[in-house]
């Protein structure tokens, strides 16, 4: 399936500033139909799935921002509505399948330091397993069709958050970020992917948020190891300064690799960050569709 490209992307496109903490979960408090609109623009591109603004998004981060462990839920759980109402409104139109995965991001994302590219974050596994269960629930109950467990940066999260997914029980998808052949925390790629190999609920295994010639590589990892179709997305290739919250270089995001990800037994591809809707609109008529 077409995935969408980078949320972000696309609301700084249409002028929005996402440079505080909680980044495009930012709007889903201060402008939610400036995020109904990029999915509506990703699904028009010619995306099947819409992924959720939730990747930053916790009851920790909103309460930093000010908001009450209520009121944070009920953004959770907008994130979810807003990409199911777009999607009805899309599939009423036209007819064709179309799905919502609500992503959830690593806890390093909830720093906005640049953590979720390094990992190795000092906490316990119960630590880790208390952050994201209750926001795995509460995105669950919301009724995506699936989870975008996305961005993935250490093995040792990637535990914790196979067994939260076995015990919630919607299917998911875990994509980790990587470099250079390694998750971006330094282990090899068969001990990551090998987490996710018994796992009922894991329906997909990847990597986003990579450089792109980084995918296939780690596509035939997955693939061999955790015995499941692959997931695909990108970013451009280009350099990330958490410190300026700005990206630098040209994109590297080139649609004619995604035919040899598809090889690779990539069931689901996409872009991430720098990434938009005219690259989605390319890479489906590429695929077609």
């Amino acid at each position: 399936m077409i995935l969408d490209g980078g949320l972000s992307t696309a609301l700084a496109a249409r002028g929005h500033d996402l440079s505080d903490a909680l980044w495009t979960a930012r709007l889903l408090r201060d402008a939610p139909e400036e995020v109904a609109a990029v999915h509506r623009t990703y699904y028009e591109a010619g995306a099947e799935v819409a992924t959720t603004a939730s990747y930053q998004a916790s009851v920790a981060g909103f309460g930093n921002a000010g908001l009450s462990r209520a009121e944070a839920e009920d953004l959770l759980r907008l994130s979810v509505t807003l990409a199911r109402e777009v999607r009805d409104e899309q599939v009423a139109r036209d007819g064709r399948r179309r799905l919502v995965a609500a992503s959830v991001g690593p806890y390093g994302a909830v720093l906005a330091d640049g953590s979720e590219y390094r990992g190795r974050y000092g906490l316990s596994a119960a630590r880790l397993r208390d952050f994201h269960l209750p926001r795995i629930e509460t995105l669950a109950a919301a009724g995506p069709d699936l989870l975008a467990v996305e961005t993935v940066p250490d093995l040792d999260e990637a535990e914790v958050l196979v067994g939260i997914l076995d015990q919630v029980g919607l299917p998911a998808w875990l994509s980790y970020s990587v470099s250079g052949g390694r998750t971006r925390a330094g282990q090899p790629l068969e001990d990551a992917f090998a987490v996710a190999a018994g796992s009922p609920a894991v329906v997909a295994t990847g990597v986003n948020c990579c450089a792109p010639a980084d995918v296939l590589p780690a596509l035939e990892v997955a693939a061999r190891v955790s015995g499941r179709p692959g997931v695909a997305y990108p970013n451009s290739g280009q350099g990330w300064d958490s410190g300026t919250r700005t990206w630098s270089g040209d994109t590297a995001y080139d649609v004619t690799l995604a035919p040899s990800w598809v090889a690779a037994g990539a069931a689901w591809v996409g872009g991430c960050c720098q990434v938009g809707p005219d690259d989605i609109a390319t890479l489906s008529a590429l695929l077609g569709g």
